[in-house]
């Protein structure tokens, strides 16, 4: 089972091909192609292979399926004895991907 780590949004995720991913929000409409160049470590089935920091020539591509919300969060903000008390909530936007193909170069 081949498998990279991927590093996009300021995070890293394990991506499988034929699977999804949720990744922070990226330009482009559903049906666009994506590719990913910062791959950090490869596993073509055979050995694992790392990169200092990145793998040179691996590329991870995918296709975009859409664009949504995550779950809203509540962030409250509280000092006792001096009548301060905020509520706010956020919703961070992500982008769904699926991954079709990974090439460790």
């Amino acid at each position: 089972m081949s498998y990279a780590i991927i590093r996009t949004g300021g995070k890293q995720f394990r991506a499988e091909p034929g699977k999804s991913l949720r990744i922070p929000s990226l330009l482009g409409d559903a049906g666009t192609a994506v590719e990913f160049n910062d791959v950090l470590i490869g596993n073509d089935g055979t050995g694992v292979r790392m990169g200092v920091p990145t793998l040179s020539g691996a590329k991870v591509t995918g296709e975009i399926v859409k664009h949504g919300l995550e779950d809203k969060i509540i962030v409250f903000k509280f000092k006792r004895r001096k009548n301060y008390a905020r509520k706010q909530g956020h919703r961070q936007k992500f982008t769904e991907v699926r991954i079709n193909e990974i090439t460790l170069g």
